[in-house]
């Protein structure tokens, strides 16, 4: 079933540091690949459900709950059973709000994402924030940005009152909660030489169907995402120790020194010693994969 969709332009202020858009899409959707961004993301489903893969778990997210994703953090959505849904999405990053929220502590400590599953009262609000922001961007009139970001503090002072579910957002499926699974033994895993067939067989699952629902549902292929986990230890290590270059390599599960500097040249666009380098020079700049 192809996809259609309606949707309002998305919107920039305050020179890009903050973005709004509202879809409607009628069809199975998925991103193209795995991603991240600087900003902050927040996504607020207004109706239909969607699925989230953000740091190695399946998220399933449902009408009137919003998904805050930190800034850097790797992350996709797809399609769940039920393919139709509308949405909002805000990027903003912290220099945006005012001075007494930028240090505004949307996540607890570790964590990538939160997800607010809000009361009547709550989404009624957040809804009303959120039209606002799109009417004031669409009528462009003196002042909107200012006022656009006005809008976007009271979101997140919202948010920060809001009551936190720790069930909100898990895993309420058996297939997502399986693939959160093998997705934490991948992460425990990856520097050992895993094969997609002896992960099935320890998961009691075939190769193809594994293979099927981990892609469809976190936006990698198998191998991709074990590559993934080791360039993303690789960056850290290359930034933050002064282990040789052929160790890390080692570390990370590469088995060749030549296979590691294209895999990792191909997923960041650096070499592992420009990498460092740069890392070095500027660590606030650290480039993500």
């Amino acid at each position: 079933m192809s996809a259609s969709m309606d949707a309002t332009p998305k919107y920039f202020v305050e020179n890009g540091s903050v973005s709004i858009q509202r879809i409607k899409r009628h069809g199975v959707t998925a991103m193209p690949r795995p991603h991240s961004h600087d900003a902050v993301e927040l996504y607020y489903l207004l109706d239909g459900e969607r699925v989230y893969f953000v740091d190695g778990k399946v998220i399933t997210l449902r009408k009137g709950e919003l998904i805050a994703i930190a800034g850097g953090v790797i992350h996709s959505t797809a399609s769940s059973e039920i393919a139709e849904f509308e949405r909002v999405l805000i990027h903003y990053e912290a220099s945006a709000l005012p001075g007494a929220l930028r240090g505004q502590v949307l996540f607890e400590a570790g964590e990538s994402c939160r997800v607010f599953a809000l009361n009547l009262r709550e989404r009624e609000e957040a809804e009303r924030l959120m039209r606002r922001m799109l009417e004031e961007c669409a009528l462009a009139r003196p002042y909107f940005e200012p006022c656009c970001v006005s809008l976007l503090a009271e979101l997140a002072i919202l948010l920060g009152r809001a009551e936190r579910s720790a069930a909100a957002g898990a895993s309420r499926d058996a297939l997502h909660a399986k693939v959160s699974e093998i997705a934490e033994y991948l992460q425990r895993h990856y520097r050992e030489s895993l094969t997609l067939a002896d992960t099935a067989k320890h998961f009691y699952l075939s190769s193809s169907y594994l293979s099927r629902v981990f892609h469809r549902l976190t936006g990698f292929h198998f191998r991709e995402y074990i590559l993934h986990l080791r360039v993303r230890e690789a960056q850290r290590l290359l930034a933050h120790t002064r282990k040789r270059i052929s160790d890390v390599s080692l570390d990370v599960g590469f088995e060749h020194l030549s296979h590691f500097n294209k895999a990792f040249k191909q997923a960041c666009g650096l070499t592992p010693m420009q990498y460092r380098k740069f890392a070095k020079a500027d660590p606030a700049r650290q480039a993500e994969v």
